[in-house]
């Protein structure tokens, strides 16, 4: 399974957790490829999406930029976002050309590649889906919220996440980078919109069933108002399992230090508490738990750090 003597990583994911994950994985000796959710319809992203037609491209813009060797000031403009001026306001000039270099080769993951290319990316980009798609959840009480910018917002229980139109065709080297994968990485980020509107993508979860390699899931360090309020690192497994089934995940990584007091009180103001991680119940789900001090403490806002938990991740590799 393995090329060239390098293990094959398939990370997948999206939002703000992803990229921190791939900037500290680029420079491992690793075949790495990056799956990305093409879901979100907010903001820039959003305008795009509704007057292209096109998948999502903010995701991918991020993550193009983390794992880029490209100079400093090219990726400065490629994430340049646009603070005024009428029809570029709020527009991010990665955005724009991967929405410009998809009419021009045709294709959305062409575009990608081309992308790719021009700023040097260390591994390999694919969308999870080659498809325009909207994320929907149906909340516990019943209701049905469309729009995966609006799903948190609406404040209730999640029950369920699902896609339109129906069917949804996976993006094939998706599915055979994780097939092939020795190591599987579920990142952290916002369960229902950045994660499993991945994983409910059609044979998505056939491929993390039957994949030879391990499946991780790095578990959230916060709750998130609106998807996981409440929320134990075992109610965040369960949430998988109920969407893609119970064999899929193999061990989970989980936080294991204190968190600052005024970091806390910071989350506190959005309803966001530290994530109950209930070691019992996941043993009993039959996880491996891979327990490590894996944020970055000098910062404000609580992010995964980006060489620790690479650095784990390889460790499990290695195992």
């Amino acid at each position: 399974m393995q090329n060239n003597g390098k293990p094959r990583v398939v990370v997948i994911g999206g939002g703000t957790g992803m990229p921190v994950l791939l900037r500290g994985l680029k420079n491992l000796p690793i075949h790495l490829t990056a799956l990305v959710t093409v879901a979100d319809d907010g903001g820039s992203t959003g305008r795009l999406r509704n007057e292209m037609a096109i998948p999502a491209p903010g995701d991918i813009r991020n993550v193009i930029a983390a794992l880029s060797d490209a100079e400093p000031m090219l990726l400065e403009l490629f994430q340049h976002r646009f603070a005024s001026g009428n029809g570029l306001s709020g527009h991010s000039m990665g955005n724009l050309l991967l929405a410009a270099m998809t009419s021009v080769t045709g294709d959305f993951y062409n575009g990608i590649k081309e992308i790719s290319r021009v700023l040097n990316v260390k591994g390999k980009i694919y969308p999870i889906s080659n498809e325009n798609m909207s994320l929907h959840a149906e909340m516990a009480d019943g209701s049905i919220i469309s729009g995966e910018s609006k799903i948190p917002l609406a404040n209730k229980r999640i029950e369920r996440v699902f896609l339109s139109p129906q069917p949804v065709q996976p993006f094939p080297n998706a599915l055979k980078a994780i097939r092939n994968a020795d190591l599987v990485v579920i990142a952290p980020g916002s369960l229902y919109t950045s994660i499993l509107s991945n994983l409910i993508i059609p044979q998505v979860d056939q491929a993390l069933q039957r994949t030879n390699g391990k499946v991780v899931y790095v578990c959230n360090v916060m709750t998130q108002a609106g998807e996981t309020t409440d929320y134990t690192a075992s109610d965040h497994v369960q949430a998988i399992c109920n969407h893609i089934g119970n064999e899929a995940v193999d061990s989970i990584i989980v936080h294991n230090e204190p968190i600052n007091k005024s970091v806390r009180d910071v989350y506190a103001e959005e309803n966001a508490e530290p994530v109950v991680y209930d070691t019992d119940r996941l043993l009993e789900m039959g996880l491996q738990i891979i327990e490590g001090d894996i944020i970055n403490h000098s910062k404000s806002t609580l992010r995964h750090d980006t060489h620790k938990i690479a650095k784990l991740l390889y460790s499990i590799i290695e195992q």
